[in-house]
């Protein structure tokens, strides 16, 4: 598309040069729908463009004065009040451009509170809706739809002969521009503008006050971490006290799954410190971080590390445990691991708190003793490649392939593989298995063939999963932002944790009864959990990992891939 682009722009000079004004007119639409073609289907649509500084606002700019050229050059604006008219709407236009482009950022900063809530009435803080994000993120796009009927006016224009139609097009452009640009500033006026920062701090510090928090759990990480702060939210919300759970990205307030449990996402650590003064007496920490330290400054806490699963990885006897008050762990394995390594983790800390999470598991299979009369359902569930680059971390890059092979070459076997959400973050070899394993997959079930569930088994699980969407899934604008979503998501219906969690069960059996019991599957999204596959597995396969050690629940057995 970046080539096209650039041979429109050639052809648009060459036509304003030589006063060929159908390729003008042809050469500066198709520009334009190029562009808005670029805006609305592609991720990063000017990146080739922004690195030799010609992003969108100075190509639609070039393509308007090109045109002006060409009409110019051709004699049909050769009066001076033409000329003028043209050159000072189209010299508005672009202004009141830039004045929307600088509003814009005034009320998004206007809108950017210290902090990010979940499960919290903020109502107080002044919440309102956010303005359309076309006039207050979308600059480019903005721009360009605006800039429709300038370049349909003066198309026609180029037609005609006739400059009535540029001006009516510029005319139109800029009352689009100048009526958002006063519209997009009525969400500086006093009746939309929410607190300020010292407002908004003091709000905090009184929420803080009442709600009065005694145990919390503390997450930072990246987009694909979400999962090791998930596990944790059930058992959280069953401790006594009022729990909290703190964050500091402000993308994870969305991450975290359906809780009742206030969220709170406090970016900045001198607003950090605040909780210093809270009645908050316990921090839970599943994962380390870079930002973990700053909150281990709080001497009025108590830090305690429950990481996000035991297995015997190094990860589960990090040197940097030493760092929490506490380490918590699921039994005496546990505490004999961070013994046996010797990091500095005194005995006297390690406390054998069990894993609650793992209660969903059954120790028997539902459909009961051996599989009689049907494949043996076996789990494949690696872990990822690591950020060590150890080859022992996961046995998709080395092992994958042959052990699925091996699998689907066995007739009296149902495959069910579910790969480690962070598969392929770090190694590309990782993400090629991964790839390669579901083709193999995919394959062998287009071989395989037998008797499906009806239409009303699709029917239940379409069912079940809109009711457990509507219960789990905010409906957002798609011009919301932060502090719209606050004001939708705050204090929740009580009773609602039980509803969700009743709701996730139903939807886990009807997706289970609607496949047949000889297809192999692919399960890669979040949901089912792996809690779900361990009870419709009969077997696992998997590496050093958590899932190991909680399988063991089941009391079925397993198989470790060893790579290294």
């Amino acid at each position: 598309m970046s080539l096209v682009l650039a041979a429109l722009f050639v052809a648009q000079a060459f036509a304003a040069l030589g006063s060929r004004l159908p390729l003008l007119a042809l050469a500066a639409v198709a520009g334009l729908v190029v562009d808005l073609y670029l805006q609305e289907r592609v991720d990063r649509p000017s990146a080739p463009w922004d690195m030799v500084a010609a992003e969108i606002t100075t190509r639609q700019l070039l393509r308007d004065i090109l045109t002006l050229v060409g009409l110019l050059r051709a004699g049909i604006l050769d009066l001076l009040p033409d000329q003028a008219v043209m050159l000072i709407a189209l010299l508005l236009f672009y202004g009141t451009h830039f004045v929307c482009q600088a509003v814009a950022v005034l009320v998004r900063r206007s809108r950017s509170l210290p902090f990010v809530t979940r499960n919290i009435d903020a109502t107080a803080l002044r919440l309102c809706d956010a303005p359309p994000r076309i006039l207050s993120r979308q600059t480019g796009r903005r721009l360009l739809r605006f800039s429709v009927p300038t370049t349909v006016g003066m198309m026609i224009t180029s037609i005609t002969a006739d400059a009535y139609w540029g001006g009516i097009g510029l005319t139109v452009s800029l009352t689009l521009s100048a009526g958002g640009t006063l519209y997009l500033s009525t969400w500086l006026l006093p009746g939309k503008r929410v607190a300020d920062e010292q407002q908004a701090l003091r709000w905090l510090d009184t929420w803080l006050a009442e709600y009065r928090p005694t145990v919390g759990m503390y997450f930072s990480g990246g987009a694909t971490s979400a999962y090791q702060a998930n596990m944790w939210l059930s058992t959280l919300a069953a401790l006594d006290g009022n729990p909290i759970i703190v964050l500091r990205e402000r993308f994870m307030v969305q991450k975290i799954e359906a809780t009742d449990v206030p969220i709170v996402c406090i970016p900045k650590v001198a607003h950090l410190m605040r909780l210093e003064h809270s009645t908050l007496k316990v921090l839970l920490h599943p994962a380390n971080s870079g930002k973990t330290s700053q909150i281990l400054r709080i001497p009025s806490v108590k830090h305690a590390f429950t990481n996000h699963g035991e297995s015997d990885k190094l990860s589960s006897c990090n040197p940097y445990a030493k760092a929490y008050d506490e380490v918590w762990v699921a039994g005496p394995a546990a505490r004999e691991r961070y013994q046996l390594a010797d990091i500095g983790v005194e005995d006297k800390d390690v406390v054998e708190v069990g894993r609650p999470q793992l209660a969903p598991i059954r120790a028997v299979r539902r459909h009961g003793g051996a599989p009689d009369g049907r494949p043996i359902t076996v789990l494949y569930a690696p872990t990822w490649e690591g950020w060590d680059g150890n080859p022992g971390n996961t046995s998709v890059i080395e092992a994958g392939e042959n052990i699925v092979r091996e699998l689907l070459a066995d007739a009296q076997v149902r495959l069910l593989y579910k790969p480690h959400p962070m598969t392929g973050s770090v190694d590309p070899r990782a993400a090629a298995a991964d790839t390669r394993i579901q083709a193999m997959i995919t394959a062998a079930n287009a071989r395989r063939d037998g008797t499906r569930p009806g239409p009303e088994a699709a029917a239940e699980l379409a069912r079940r999963t809109d009711e457990l969407e509507a219960l789990t899934t905010s409906a957002f604008r798609k011009s919301a932002d932060e502090l719209e979503r606050m004001r939708l998501q705050g204090t929740p219906e009580e009773g609602r944790a039980t509803v969700v969690e009743d709701a996730a069960a139903a939807w886990e059996e009807a997706y289970w009864n609607s496949f047949p019991e000889w297809e192999h599957l692919i399960i890669t999204t979040a949901r089912p959990g792996i809690f779900g596959c361990f009870n419709q597995a009969d077997v696992l396969i998997s590496d050093v990992s958590s899932v190991v050690s909680d399988y063991l629940t089941s009391e079925k057995p397993y198989a470790v891939a060893n790579t290294s």
